[in-house]
């Protein structure tokens, strides 16, 4: 592996430089002593120019934030005090856009056989920038953890790591959310590796909230992961607002998301559609005949989604007297939404920094919501 991988490597620069440029790989008996820990060193040539840069070459089967932090920026400091003039070069079959952004603030180059490339030299002037794969290939993926934030599971740990004030251990996460402990490890082991939460031994004591909601709305589709029919309300918004008041109270049998509850946080836009959450053994004709809704395939500005687990009535708020999702719940799906609700989350997700009163849960008094 590590042979093909610096070999497509090196033929990737080749065409990337052409002519007039060299790029060679430095036989290990040609290797200053000092480069006793790198995998490959190579030299980029300018033939019309005759100046010379060296790279020392890091070899990964697979990259994260994680080893960046912990394993690159030590290699970093050390190439960097041995010659100024050689850079550090980390190679990989695929390197997530995550991963790329960590690598660029520290100045490390890299590339990967999807054509993600970030090359820099000042003697002579380099400067190679090339966009690939921003998902992983089957054949990287296969290396790659196997749990991922894909899923309804994924879903119900991330709120709570949200939701919920750390400090606390996998075993209070699992218990809280009804999930098994093999699997809330593995997961935490991922995210720990994206750096989206911190850990002291086996106790969590910080979360990247903001990373890690952003990071499973790139894992879902709010219209995909919720089946939903779509309405028109005749009588308007206003007068159905009031009929599902009229029904519902501030029960929890549905609760607002989308553009309509995102403008209750952070007005940005005016329209969208409304979009409410009802378990599916409430939802009925007989209730849809009640509300004078109109079903309709497309043009919808009423959505009733079909929600695909429990979590997302947790932690609801009463907003004028319907139950509204949980703020971390309303960035995840206008982060996951079509249209301009990505925008929408943006803007919640700013709000709730500015004002993060409603991350104030306590693990040990949340055991209920396994059955909200």
């Amino acid at each position: 592996m590590p042979r093909h991988l610096f070999e497509a490597g090196l033929d990737q620069l080749r065409r990337l430089f052409g002519e007039g440029w060299t790029v060679e790989a430095v036989s290990s008996h040609h290797q200053d002593p000092s480069d006793w820990y790198a995998d490959r060193v190579i030299e980029i040539r300018s033939t019309d120019l005759g100046h010379t840069t060296r790279y020392v070459v890091d070899l990964k089967p697979t990259l994260t934030p994680r080893a960046v932090s912990t394993e690159l920026l030590s290699k970093l400091h050390l190439v960097r005090q041995v010659n100024s003039f050689t850079s550090l070069l980390v190679m990989a079959p695929w390197i997530s856009p995550k991963t790329q952004d960590l690598l660029r603030t520290h100045g490390i180059n890299y590339l990967d056989l999807t054509r993600n490339v970030w090359i820099r030299a000042d003697r002579p002037a380099i400067f190679i920038y090339t966009e690939g794969q921003t998902r992983a290939p089957r054949s990287a993926s296969q290396s790659s953890p196997a749990v991922t934030l894909s899923g309804s599971k994924a879903e119900r740990l991330v709120r709570i790591l949200a939701d919920v004030r750390p400090p606390y251990r996998a075993t209070d996460l699992a218990e809280a959310t009804g999930l098994s402990l093999a699997y809330v490890s593995r997961l935490l082991g991922t995210l720990e590796d994206q750096l989206l939460i911190q850990r002291d031994g086996r106790t969590i004591r910080k979360v990247n909230w903001q990373g890690l909601l952003r990071a499973r709305a790139e894992h879902s589709h709010l219209l995909n992961l919720n089946p939903y029919s779509g309405f028109i309300a005749p009588n308007g918004t206003d007068y159905l607002l009031n009929q599902l008041h009229n029904v519902f109270a501030s029960n929890h049998l549905i609760a607002i998301t989308g553009s309509y509850a995102a403008r209750e946080v952070a007005p940005l836009s005016v329209g969208g559609q409304l979009m409410i959450y009802i378990r599916p053994d409430h939802f009925s004709d007989e209730l849809v005949d009640h509300l004078g809704l109109l079903e309709v395939k497309q043009q919808a500005d009423v959505l009733f989604l079909d929600a695909h687990d429990p979590v997302v009535f947790w932690n609801s708020r009463t907003v004028h007297g319907l139950r509204h999702v949980a703020l971390s719940q309303l960035a995840l799906d206008c982060l996951s939404g079509p249209g301009r609700l990505p925008a929408e989350g943006e803007a919640v997700l700013e709000r709730m920094a500015a004002h993060d009163q409603w991350r104030n849960l306590d693990i040990h008094t949340i055991k209920d919501w396994k059955s909200p």
